[in-house]
């Protein structure tokens, strides 16, 4: 009983169990979310759904609905009877951009403490087999952010046509030209982040709702020191459906990134960009950014 009455041997104990918190703090139960955007996607939900939770690797999926007219959310809801647990909707009332679905996804996730967050669209332009491929980048081979590229050596497309292709790649090589920023293919919608990175940034702050969006987050995450591996993929165009691309998003696209580029030269936009918020630990109370300070 001496031995606990000790200030030293208590004061050691909480040192220890706190960084081994702040190293090991993962549920394992809830390791792995892949949030999907959805508007008009009843061609293809069943199939991806399938596909994703028949590669039996712990997969949880969130899709985002924006008030689907043709019935993608019912036909989610009936198949969560079939996965309990790993099949989760959020619906929302219109539509309402890729970006903000996104958004939401990622502090749905976050609040439920999942380790590896996933984008990834619903009509298989985004193979599920390639899941494994970006969780392996970030779990292992030490990514923050793990990007399916179609721009790397072993990547590349199938089924699209030149123009398609030649403005895919154009607006890649403008983006870079302008940012500066070490990413081949920062248009790709197929991607694994660590918590940690959505945590910091401050997604309350992201600006844009289309396909900038996709560059607007690396570009985040790149800005505040974050490490990020390109995993070549092959992108296949959707084969039922309608593609979402239009002029609209195009222009985003192309004024967005000249925004960012502008913003990036004043000192204060990582300052902007980053999330002070102190996260309180579930398990001890204690402020996780002090716990990772007495860690170091």
């Amino acid at each position: 009983m001496r031995l606990f009455a000790s200030g030293n041997f208590n004061r050691t104990f909480f040192d220890d169990y706190r960084k081994l918190e702040v190293h090991n703090y993962i549920n394992p139960t809830v390791e792995k979310l892949v949030v999907i955007p959805t508007y008009n996607e009843k061609e293809n939900i069943t199939s991806i759904l399938h596909a994703i939770f028949n590669l039996h690797e712990d997969f949880h999926v969130l899709v985002i609905d924006d008030g689907s007219p043709d019935g993608t959310a019912l036909i989610v809801k009936e198949l969560q009877a079939k996965f309990p647990g790993q099949l989760f909707i959020e619906e929302r009332k219109g539509k309402l951009g890729l970006g903000t679905a996104y958004i939401h996804g990622f502090k749905w996730a976050i609040a439920r403490e999942y380790a590896f967050i996933f984008e990834m669209d619903a009509d298989f332009s985004h193979n599920p087999n390639d899941l494994p491929r970006l969780y392996n980048a970030c779990k292992n081979e030490g990514a923050d952010l793990a990007i399916g590229s179609r721009y790397v050596t072993g990547g590349g497309v199938v089924n699209w046509p030149q123009n398609r292709i030649a403005l895919s790649k154009g607006g890649s090589l403008y983006t870079r030209m302008i940012t500066w920023m070490p990413v081949k293919d920062p248009t790709a919608g197929f991607m694994c982040y660590k918590k940690e990175v959505l945590e910091t940034i401050n997604l309350d702050k992201i600006e844009f709702v289309g396909y900038a969006f996709q560059i607007e987050m690396k570009f985040a995450a790149w800005k505040l020191g974050f490490k990020i591996k390109e995993v070549p993929i092959i992108f296949q165009d959707r084969t039922y459906g309608v593609s979402k691309m239009n002029k609209g998003i195009i222009k985003e696209g192309v004024i967005g990134v000249l925004k960012l580029r502008w913003h990036s030269l004043f000192k204060n936009y990582r300052k902007r960009l980053k999330n002070t918020d102190a996260e309180i630990s579930p398990l001890t109370g204690i402020r996780k950014n002090e716990m990772l300070a007495e860690s170091e």
